[in-house]
Order: structure tokens, then sequence, then C-alpha cells
């Protein structure tokens, strides 16, 4: 039976005004898929797309249409180094407006993270590589939202971001 022989956190680089996506797919073809669902979601969207790739020659795939993201993107996937993981950055863009279309991605297994918080990475290692285990997404709950702290998230999303409810 095959044993962890290491475990590892690695916290990704979030450029600032910046998103990131973590996920899973199982084909060479996902920095194309994604790119194309990313480009054609919104004409502002910037973005960076790297994928490590599992088997055959085994490298960090990338593409996007922002240099600085690419290359952050690719910076953080080198970090997992996990077969098969894919890092999106994004900006000026949500992942909100782009998760369907990455979820509609045919090679995308699962989304492990869509946020803007500080993430890092839990990754075991065996004899054959490393895998991603899960992600520490941002900070703990300080307590319990009041009154206050309701309207206050409510007018976040309709008057500052402009989500209407």
């Amino acid at each position: 039976m095959a044993e962890i022989s290491r475990w590892c956190v690695e916290d990704m680089v979030i450029p600032e005004n910046c998103n990131i996506v973590l996920g899973q797919s199982h084909f060479i073809k996902t920095v194309e898929d994604l790119y194309e669902a990313l480009v054609t979601s919104s004409p502002s969207l910037e973005f960076g797309v790297a994928f490590c790739e599992a088997s055959g020659d085994c490298l960090i795939r990338k593409d996007g249409n922002a240099p600085d993201l690419v290359e952050t993107a690719v910076e953080n996937a080198g970090k997992i180094a996990a077969g098969h993981s894919f890092v999106v950055l994004l900006r000026n863009g949500y992942p909100i407006n782009v998760l369907d279309r990455i979820k509609g991605c045919q090679e995308v297994c699962r989304i492990f993270a869509a946020t803007a918080n500080p993430i890092q990475v839990l990754v075991a290692e065996t004899e054959q590589g490393r895998g991603v285990v899960g992600v520490v997404d941002g900070f703990v709950p300080k307590g319990v939202e009041s009154e206050e702290d309701v309207a206050a998230r409510k007018s976040l999303l309709k008057d500052i971001i402009g989500y209407k409810r």
C-alpha cells in the first residue's frame, strides 16, 4: 500500500485586485478550453491560466491574456506541483462571473476554491507524485453577524458591487 511521504502547505500568490480559482481537471486540452471560456466571458476580463500536466511531458502548460497573471499562475502551479491541478488568476472580474463557464469545461473535475482571500493549498506527496487534499481559504469566523452587519452586507452587494436584491 502506498503511503504519504510528506505533507506540505503552499501559500498562493494573489496579485492585488485579483481573484484565484484552483481546480482539478483530466486532460491536456484544459488550457485551451479554460482560455476560451474566460476570454469570451467579458471583454474587460484579464486572466492567466496554468495547468500541471500529469502524464507525458509533465509540463506546466500556460495561457492567458495578461502576461503578469500568466507568470503568477505558473508560479502558483509550480508550488502546488500536483498532476492535473490548475490555477486561474482573474483581474477586472469575479469568480462568480466565470465559475459556471469553468465548471462547464468538459475536462474540469472539481473546483477547490474561488476567492480573493489569502489561500493555502494542502498537498500530500507519495512516491508517485503530489495531490491537492484541500485548501485553507481566508480566516476563521470572529462571531455571528448582527443586524448592523446584515445591513452592511446588503449595502455592499447592492450599492457597491451592484448586485440587486
